[in-house]
């Protein structure tokens, strides 16, 4: 089990950002794939067509997100973490993912990167 920590620099506002996160609408927009999510603590959620599942934990609005995200049989619960920190013309977004199982640790840090924070960026930016 590994943890991941990264921060992405956005140039939108703290509320469009979260909006990405929760709005099963804007999920698909930046996405492309269908998502189950009710914005409130203690629902589960389905995005990428139900690729990745799991509950919200706690939510914060335009704040703070945490999830746990479901893997099986995983010894430790995956938790997400996601802050949003404003600043002048863009969004710091601070991602602390832990206990990823091993064997797809490579392909979650690329997703994270390329798929998830990069579409949002891209969807936000464009």
């Amino acid at each position: 089990m590994k943890d991941y920590k990264k921060y992405f620099k956005i140039k939108a506002e703290a509320q469009d950002i979260y909006t990405c996160l929760v709005n099963p609408v804007t999920i698909e927009l930046w996405s492309g794939f269908p998502a189950k999510i009710k914005p409130e603590e203690g629902t589960e959620f389905e995005i990428w067509g139900g690729d990745i599942a799991g509950k919200i934990l706690k939510l914060i609005p335009e704040k703070e997100i945490v999830e746990e995200w479901y893997f099986g049989d995983s010894e430790a619960p995956s938790i997400v973490t996601i802050k949003l920190h404003p600043d002048k013309n863009y969004t710091s977004v601070e991602l602390l993912h832990t206990n990823i199982p091993d064997e797809v640790y490579d392909e979650f840090t690329t997703g994270w990167e390329e798929y998830f924070f990069g579409a949002i960026k891209k969807f936000l930016e464009d």
